[in-house]
């Protein structure tokens, strides 16, 4: 077993402890956004490489590396003081207009909660996810495995047909469209952001220049009404190297067919519509 694999199993038997977290979908939805703040600011290491004159959306004190890295650092009640206090409320507000990052953190955080009550446990899980280098290919590679586990238990938090179309059919999907770069790929119910990684996977072959690259970022739009689902497809985007904002919250269904203009059209619509409830 992978030492990741070991990480998140750790983490998840810690989440059991909390009194705060009940069942599988709050324990979930805690982890992806823990796990979502290691990722973000290993994600601002390479953007700083990256992206010319890169700044940061987190206020100093509320970066990761401020208050969780230090295995030693804030632990107990203080620790959930400054989580549910300081933390929270300023992510939850953050200024959209500073940055396409800025956005990404305030679409992550508007209905996102913190489950767990105990700080010690807290500070027990912070260091686990501590361990891992989103910037490591391999640790990135290895999570994507994670990252499909995570989903599949997430069929039996909710109803199956919710989250999760098996990747065998969103590959053969992709493959018979065979989307093109520079073709824009839509998925209006897009959950976790299956066909979209997919879309990524098979038009990364065809990014030969540092300006197809940017001509893929923009290619890929996905939008998603649940919380729990749209954290874990921002989450999975930026595994695959994006940047900039693709996701939406919304409902697709919501907007009247006549108030659909020209910058609402796409070339692709590859999506699994949702079959249950209403």
């Amino acid at each position: 077993m992978s030492n990741i694999t070991t990480n998140i199993k750790g983490i998840r038997d810690i989440m059991r402890k909390d009194t705060g977290v009940d069942g599988d979908a709050q324990r979930i939805s805690q982890m992806v956004w823990m796990l979502f703040m290691k990722i973000f600011a290993d994600k601002e290491e390479e953007w700083e490489i990256t992206i010319d004159d890169y700044e940061s959306p987190i206020p100093e004190n509320l970066k990761w590396q401020n208050w969780a890295e230090d295995d030693e650092g804030l632990t107990g009640d203080a620790l959930m003081d400054f989580i549910n206090n300081e933390l929270f409320p300023a992510l939850k507000e953050l200024d959209i207009t500073i940055s396409p990052q800025a956005k990404i953190i305030r679409s992550v955080f508007e209905d996102t909660y913190n489950y767990m009550k105990n700080g010690t446990l807290f500070r027990q899980v912070i260091n686990e996810i501590d361990k891992i280098d989103f910037n490591s290919s391999e640790d990135r590679h290895l999570f994507n495995d994670i990252y499909e586990t995570i989903l599949k238990e997430l069929q039996s938090a909710g109803s199956s047909g919710e989250y999760y179309t098996p990747r065998a059919v969103t590959q053969f999907m992709v493959d018979i469209i065979n989307p093109q770069l520079g073709e824009t790929v839509l998925d209006p119910a897009c959950g976790t952001g299956g066909f979209l990684t997919c879309t990524i996977d098979h038009m990364r072959n065809q990014v030969k220049t540092p300006q197809d690259r940017d001509v893929l970022q923009r290619a890929i739009r996905g939008i998603e009404k649940k919380p729990l689902p749209h954290l874990l497809c921002t989450t999975n985007l930026m595994l695959h190297g994006f940047d900039l904002p693709a996701v939406n919250r919304g409902n697709y269904l919501n907007k009247p067919y006549a108030d659909w203009g020209s910058k609402d059209k796409v070339d692709v619509i590859l999506t699994n519509p949702p079959f249950g409830g209403v």
